[in-house]
């Protein structure tokens, strides 16, 4: 979303949206589901995990990173990642929210 679009937006909101595009990709969601299962792995892992280039990896790890859905940190010659809880708490919470809204109204009956 461009930048003067954005800005009429709350915090929270461009965060939920940035992190949900980021997730809408069915490699991401594989890579947020393996980092699930080893809490932290080095980039080489995830590669030999998938059927997909080191370069594309690569890619989803750093569109992850932007939205903060995963942290990094460079450990000799690999880089090291894992889920970042606040942003991944932040996801479930409003995800949450709105199951609980739907779970508690009849919509359109």
């Amino acid at each position: 979303m461009g930048i003067t679009k954005s800005e009429h937006f709350t915090e929270h909101q461009n965060t939920m949206a940035n992190a949900l595009k980021a997730l809408g990709h069915p490699a991401r969601v594989a890579i947020v589901e393996y980092l699930i299962q080893h809490k932290q792995c080095i980039c080489g892992d995830i590669v030999s995990e998938f059927p997909l280039s080191q370069a594309t990896i690569s890619q989803h790890l750093r569109e992850l990173k932007l939205a903060g859905i995963i942290q990094g940190s460079i450990e000799g010659n690999s880089k090291c990642y894992c889920l970042n809880s606040e942003v991944i708490t932040k996801i479930s919470q409003f995800l949450g929210f709105a199951i609980d809204s739907v779970n508690a109204s009849k919509c359109c009956d």
